[in-house]
């Protein structure tokens, strides 16, 4: 059996890089400061022997090479573009079946990502969704067709259904809805 792939999506935690909606509310070293220490934790629970643990990481060069995260984590650059650009290169460069995670969900367990991989087992597609319309994994069994992300209006209540727009006639399956972080609002919801 084909050991699948978790890739998940950071970004170097500096005030005013991440988070920044959240830092609006709590101020930008808290907000990054709340990142880097969620990281921390996400990749501690999800570092599991059922799949290859990848980081995709921004910016590319302070990203590679960054002490930041756990050295023998493998590395992958995000790239240049918007999310789906991104996330369509790195489904690309790695064979399926693939997941990609974001790093600000905290209710993401090993768990969430064991059913998200079986779901793949009868299914070309898996989304996680999250409350706010978008989505906090996705999965595909093989590499995406090149409509993958095509008019996917980002950061909106529409994201996941426009995603799931670009699979015409794939099977696709949802799995758990969570949460993401995005305002200091978010914040009671999750603890």
């Amino acid at each position: 059996m084909i050991r699948p792939t978790l890739v998940v999506m950071v970004k170097e935690p500096r005030a005013g890089r991440v988070k920044t909606r959240l830092g609006r509310d709590i101020s930008q070293t808290a907000a990054a400061w709340w990142f880097r220490h969620q990281c921390t934790r996400l990749l501690r629970r999800l570092d599991d022997p059922r799949w290859h643990l990848f980081l995709a990481v921004s910016p590319d060069r302070a990203g590679l090479t960054s002490r930041k995260w756990p050295a023998h984590l493998p590395r992958l650059p995000q790239g240049q573009g918007d999310l789906g650009d991104r996330m369509a290169r790195i489904f690309r460069s790695l064979p399926g079946p693939t997941a990609i995670i974001g790093a600000d969900i905290p209710g993401i367990q090993p768990d969430h990502i064991a059913r998200a991989f079986r779901a793949l087992g009868q299914n070309d597609a898996v989304f996680g969704p999250a409350h706010d319309g978008g989505y906090w994994l996705i999965g595909l069994k093989h590499t995406p067709p090149a409509t993958l992300f095509q008019n996917t209006r980002w950061s909106t209540e529409h994201a996941l259904t426009d995603t799931i727009a670009t699979l015409p006639g794939k099977r696709i399956a949802l799995i758990d809805t969570l949460r993401d972080v995005d305002t200091a609002a978010d914040l009671p919801r999750i603890f």
